[in-house]
């Protein structure tokens, strides 16, 4: 039988040991590899890219040489802190840093700019820094570029984590309407990232996008009088669904940080949403884009009532600073309800 919960009820209490065990792939990249990436023979900085990941695999955990060891060394070896990923919406990125990530020896961490971000909210800049600076590397997947805040901040983490001889990694987020016009956002990143910048490699990836440009049409949502009995069929086999009202649930996320969203959403298989509304307020936004991605990252079907996922974030959010944030989260909702409504596998 399938049991109900509440995602509006839970309060997970969660110690740093467990937010940092939460720093892996997701499961849809959870046994990729640089051989499962099959590079496009048009394109051929896609199998340029697997060999520059790869070489650098393999610097990872040397100590730097130094003395003369180093003046013999520096020709063989690329004492560079960071290699960086620059490519269009849906050419493998992720699926090549998460290959270098079970490519090397741990520890090691792998999360999103956001990801990041929360754990110094969560832990303070400094806890954040001493317990990432034990590691060998540090991934860091959608590096954002629309807070400065955020973005001086992560220039800064990067920075105090490289003197401390981690070497990291990152890919750029690259809204897809750009793909094609030669907007790749490598030129931006070095800028925010300034003392670092001549650390990192740059490793371009052209490709065609493989997803859809434009936001994708989401299913019908279904009338609330017909969503109970609709989880009981689409749900049958799940273990356990979280059943909540769209508000109510809103309104509890603004008490959870959003470095426990993932807890938050531990042993769920599937959700349903009743009278989904047009968020309006920014911050409100932007805490649900977090458990959005959380939400993709674990394949967690949705069913909803209310309006369409098209129309989740408000005409003005869509065309803001943080749209590719919503973007994001659009699509990503939008292939979870599908899954749950026509049976689809999100790609």
């Amino acid at each position: 039988m399938v049991a109900v919960e509440h995602l509006a009820a839970r309060t997970p209490s969660v110690s740093v040991d467990e937010l940092l065990k939460g720093f892996y792939p997701s499961p849809r990249f959870g046994e990729v590899s640089f051989d499962s990436y099959r590079p496009d023979p048009a394109q051929p900085s896609q199998a340029a890219a697997v060999k520059a990941l790869q070489h650098f695999a393999s610097s990872v955990g040397h100590p730097e040489a130094r003395g003369l060891r180093k003046l013999f060394a520096a020709k063989k070896t690329d004492s560079r802190a960071g290699i960086y990923l620059d490519g269009g919406f849906g050419v493998g990125k992720t699926h090549l840093l998460a290959s270098l990530w079970h490519a090397v020896p741990g520890p090691k961490a792998f999360g999103t700019f956001v990801e990041y971000t929360n754990l110094v909210g969560a832990l303070s800049f400094r806890k954040t820094v001493d317990a990432l600076k034990q590691y060998k590397l540090v991934c860091i997947d959608e590096f954002e570029l629309d807070d400065p805040g955020d973005t001086v901040l992560m220039s800064r983490l990067m920075r105090e984590l490289a003197d401390a001889g981690v070497k990291l990694a990152a890919t750029s987020n690259t809204l897809p309407g750009s793909l094609g016009e030669g907007r790749f956002a490598a030129v931006d990143f070095q800028r925010e990232i300034q003392v670092l910048a001549d650390q990192f490699e740059v490793i371009r990836i052209d490709g065609e996008d493989y997803r859809h440009r434009g936001l994708p049409t989401p299913p019908e949502p279904l009338p609330d009088e017909e969503l109970e009995a609709a989880a009981e069929v689409e749900f049958a086999t799940a273990g356990t669904i979280a059943v909540d009202d769209f508000e109510e649930l809103l309104e509890h996320l603004a008490g959870v940080h959003p470095s426990r969203y993932r807890q938050l959403l531990a042993g769920i298989d599937g959700v349903v949403w009743h009278r989904v509304r047009t968020i309006t307020e920014q911050s409100v936004a932007l805490r649900f884009v977090v458990l959005a991605d959380r939400l993709y990252d674990k394949d967690v079907p949705i069913l909803a009532s209310g309006v369409p996922f098209d129309q989740l974030f408000s005409a003005e959010m869509m065309a803001g600073g943080y749209l590719k944030k919503y973007f994001r989260a659009v699509s990503r909702l939008t292939a979870l309800a599908r899954e749950a409504q026509v049976q689809e596998s999100p790609k």
